[in-house]
């Protein structure tokens, strides 16, 4: 008789009953040394001198990175912090309207401002380079919005989206269209980054940080969103997007659906300080709010 049950990935896993491998396992289970409670920080804050700007999920939306990053820059360049670090945490491209040129845009940062730029790899960047290297992957990528980033790039899906002849010539040519910077770009983002108190990424709960897998901190969700597990540091993290910024004890989200919305969210992070920057479709400059959380 086999026993047969769902993990939380939604995949069938089994084993069978008899089965000395799987009753061992068990056992082991039982008796392993139970991990102590983690909790988060009761003050989370950056480290002394230290400045921190968290860009959530820009979809496409050049008309609105521009402004944002903008006060940021102005912003930076009046704090009196030794470090000062602009954290970009993924989703650059697809959904949005002109995701190459926010690649561009982003590529094209000055080194030179006494601005640390740190970039991470987004599940939708994945999915880019997924196709790139594998044109069979194109359907599945168009389906999370990669069509509107080709089309930014002067391509679009083939129309015979079932024949791999057609995405193969489509990934061709928007490895043609790719210039070296914006290549380059994309094969060199981070996947996490840890300031101070604060964890940027996604999260498996019960895993500690330093050893998150390279598919959670892009692609987790639910486990994630739904857990009460704490961390020993605040997750700061898109890829989920909410009508407002998103805080409490564990985490922070800042992905504020901009490619729908109008709304490119960012939170600034000071000391204990917190406060989210905002470009807002069709106003002038940016919004700033205090979070109390």
């Amino acid at each position: 008789m086999e026993r047969r049950w769902t993990g939380d990935a939604g995949k069938e896993v089994g084993g069978r009953f008899g089965d000395p491998d799987h009753e061992n396992s068990m056992i082991s289970t039982l008796f392993k040394k139970r991990r102590p409670r983690i909790a988060a920080p009761d003050r989370p804050e950056t480290p002394q001198g230290t400045v921190v700007w968290a860009i959530g999920d820009i979809h496409g939306r050049l008309d609105l990175l521009q402004p944002l990053v903008e006060a940021i820059m102005v912003d930076a360049a009046a704090s009196a912090a030794e470090r000062k670090v602009v954290i970009f945490l993924g989703d650059y491209v697809d959904r949005g309207p002109d995701s190459r040129g926010v690649i561009r845009y982003l590529a094209d940062l000055p080194a030179d401002c006494g601005i640390e730029w740190r970039f991470l790899k987004g599940n939708h960047e994945e999915a880019m380079l997924d196709f790139l290297d594998d044109p069979s992957a194109g359907a599945r990528w168009c389906e999370y919005g990669g069509d509107a980033a080709l089309r930014s790039y002067g391509l679009k899906p083939p129309e015979l989206k079932h024949k791999l002849e057609g995405w193969a010539r489509v990934s061709a040519d928007l490895d043609h269209k790719l210039t070296p910077r914006e290549r380059a770009f994309l094969e060199n983002l981070e996947l996490s980054l840890s300031v101070g108190d604060y964890f940027h990424a996604g999260a498996r709960p019960g895993e500690p940080l330093d050893r998150q897998s390279e598919r959670d901190l892009m692609w987790i969700r639910n486990s994630f969103l739904d857990s009460d597990v704490e961390f020993d540091k605040v997750v700061v993290h898109g890829h989920t997007p909410t009508r407002e910024v998103h805080v409490d004890r564990r985490r922070i989200g800042v992905d504020t659906k901009a490619y729908d919305s109008g709304v490119l969210s960012a939170v600034r992070l000071e000391g204990a300080t917190r406060v989210v920057v905002r470009a807002v479709e069709g106003e002038t400059g940016v919004v700033r709010e205090v979070l109390a959380g």
